[in-house]
């Protein structure tokens, strides 16, 4: 009985272990992506069961068994090591399976500094398309470009400015073509997504427009729609 138990507790741990690895390993290129994906993947089909049966200790429990808050904190790693993955697996079915969003989708911002970074990414830097636009526009109607009452030159600047708040490693900021490059690298898997912004002078004001792609991935799980969201609002904040 001892051994069902101790397996029972160990269970939340060893999934959430998982998981806490399942990114980093990859980041610093230990395994493959697809390995990488599947410890994540068994991270959260452990972490159901441990909060099942963790559960079901907790209620059967006698006088002798496991201490009330170690079952507890067992069933607390399990549940953190599904819910983490369920959370992404939904956001994933939530959105469009595309990786290249811009608020631009008629004349998407083109990259030219990044292009070699990209050579031997799975993702292509050539944009999709009407396919690719439709599906943006259903999913992201939000995401267009922004115009500012500000100059271009002090636009750029503030540009910027937003690039190295956000973490992004700049790659080319080239203000006569109003121009910059940038590379955005995720926390957990270490994915990069390049991202280009075009600053065009419009009769005195100015027009933004931004473009976010991912190098690997079907699917960017909705990330580079948010990345462009966040960039905007905080360009709009640094020009107060």
């Amino acid at each position: 009985m001892k051994f069902i138990h101790a397996f029972i507790l160990w269970l939340g741990f060893v999934s959430l272990a998982l998981l806490l690895v399942s990114g980093p390993v990859y980041r610093f290129e230990l395994v493959d992506l697809g390995t990488a994906f599947l410890l994540f993947r068994w991270a959260a089909y452990l972490g159901a069961a441990a909060v099942i049966l963790n559960i079901i200790l907790l209620l059967l429990r006698k006088k002798d068994g496991p201490h009330i808050s170690v079952v507890a904190l067992a069933a607390l790693a399990g549940f953190i090591s599904f819910y983490m993955p369920y959370q992404m697996m939904q956001k994933a079915k939530s959105v469009p399976p595309i990786h290249d969003i811009t608020t631009d989708t008629q004349n998407p911002p083109e990259f030219v500094a990044i292009l070699p970074l990209r050579m031997n990414a799975p993702n292509d830097a050539h944009y999709g398309g009407e396919a690719v636009a439709q599906q943006q526009l259903e999913a992201y109607p939000d995401i267009k470009t922004l115009h500012l009452q500000q100059g271009a030159e002090q636009v750029f600047e503030a540009a910027q400015q937003v690039v190295k708040a956000m973490g992004w490693q700049l790659v080319s900021a080239n203000q006569p073509l109003g121009r910059i490059e940038a590379t955005d690298t995720t926390t957990w898997f270490g994915f990069k997504d390049d991202v280009v912004i075009r600053i065009s002078p419009d009769n005195g004001a100015t027009n933004v427009d931004v473009r976010s792609v991912s190098r690997v991935g079907k699917s960017d799980v909705g990330k580079n729609a948010e990345r462009i969201r966040n960039f905007l609002e905080q360009l709009q904040q640094q020009l107060k």
